[in-house]
């Protein structure tokens, strides 16, 4: 599933293109994903609308049109945006088409068809924004992601550190891949239970998420899977991974071998000399 870091590499190449520029047709699958808005009503609210900018929120993307109107898109498992200069004849996953009048065509793919389209009227779209936004968590590349504030945030809690960082309604758009660097990079185990976590553990976890989601941005993302850029380009920060999916990998810090569990359903990783369990590095 694209995080934060694909989210944003998408965001920017968006913004290259787009802003300033009017919607002139519309396409639909007409197949049904996550959360789909029917082709009428996309017609009827943006058909003719300038786009003033694309924002993110957690793992969403926001189109800003200059009337009011929001249109909300998250990528859900497999989801993808591209711009074509040209009309290109469709694929068999393509849900969303949007040709402005600059000659750009946005196209959304979606195999799995978990991703959602949301549409918020200009009379109503401050409000349904203020909703969602209080529904997820903490940006943690917002000036309110402190250590101070996610120990006051942790403050009791029993839960596995990683499995509170990937906590949407405490933070937003922290996935698994990203979790686990984060987690290495700041020499915190996984499993530690994230109440314990003193505010200097909490300095280095705020440290480290700053660093490794800006340097995973500045790479194009993460592609394990399926993830491209807006220019149809994987990602290449997973040549940049230090624990996730490297079972028994040598640890490029202490020449351990990095080890795998699973923990919250999901599979996780890391190295037991340099994220002991009972303490902090």
């Amino acid at each position: 599933m694209p995080e934060l870091p694909e989210v944003e590499v998408t965001r920017r190449g968006l913004l290259q293109d787009l802003p300033g520029a009017r919607v002139q047709r519309l396409w639909s699958s007409g197949l049904p994903l996550r959360a789909t808005v029917s082709l009428p009503r996309l017609r009827r609210h943006l058909q003719g609308e300038q786009l003033s900018t694309v924002d993110r929120r957690a793992k969403y993307l926001l189109f800003r049109f200059a009337s009011g109107t929001i249109c909300s898109m998250h990528l859900g498992m497999t989801g993808k945006i591209s711009l074509l200069r040209q009309q290109e004849p469709r694929h068999k996953h393509d849900h969303l088409e949007l040709q402005f009048d600059n000659g750009v065509i946005m196209r959304f793919n979606d195999a799995r068809r978990f991703g959602a389209v949301a549409l918020w009227p200009a009379k109503t779209a401050e409000e349904c924004e203020r909703i969602f936004s209080s529904r997820e968590g903490l940006e943690p590349l917002g000036t309110d992601f402190t250590a101070r504030a996610l120990m006051q945030l942790a403050a009791g809690r029993r839960a596995p550190v990683k499995s509170f960082l990937m906590n949407g309604r405490l933070i937003a758009g922290i996935g698994n891949i990203y979790a686990n660097e984060i987690l290495f990079a700041a020499g915190v185990h996984p499993q530690r239970a994230a109440g314990s976590l003193s505010l200097a553990d909490w300095d280095r976890v705020t440290s480290a998420t700053a660093q490794i989601l800006q340097e995973a941005i500045s790479a194009g993302g993460s592609t394990i899977a399926d993830f491209l850029g807006i220019s149809g380009h994987p990602g290449y920060f997973q040549l940049q991974l230090k624990v996730y999916g490297r079972t028994d990998a040598v640890c490029s810090q202490c020449n351990s071998r990095v080890e795998r569990l699973v923990s919250g359903g999901r599979s996780t990783w890391f190295c037991p000399q340099c994220q002991p369990l009972n303490k902090g590095r």
